[in-house]
């Protein structure tokens, strides 16, 4: 009987990829509740984007490089859940983190 290899590891780029997409769909979700006026939590947000960055930071100058478009989307999230918690009432979002 064969037996299947176990799925190879993701690669450092593809660790920081799949950092940045899941983000992105944090971010998504979180300006989902916010347009919804649900209360939202952001702590430990800026723990993940800083081990993201620092993934990113890492890789080789072409792989960082390749990393361009989605981290450029991943701002586009950060920027558009901004405005919506400048427009939401005051309680919409806890602090981000320890002050």
């Amino acid at each position: 009987m064969e037996s299947t290899p176990p799925p190879a590891a993701a690669s450092p780029a593809e660790q920081a990829a799949g950092q940045a997409r899941t983000l992105i769909g944090t971010l998504r979700t979180a300006l989902a509740l916010v347009s919804a006026c649900r209360e939202i939590d952001l702590a430990g947000l800026d723990d993940e984007v800083g081990r993201m960055c620092a993934a990113a930071l890492d890789l080789p100058r072409e792989q960082g490089l390749a990393l361009r478009p989605l981290l450029t989307e991943l701002l586009a999230e950060v920027d558009r859940l901004s405005l919506a918690l400048e427009a939401a009432p005051a309680a919409a979002a806890l602090p981000m983190g320890p002050s």
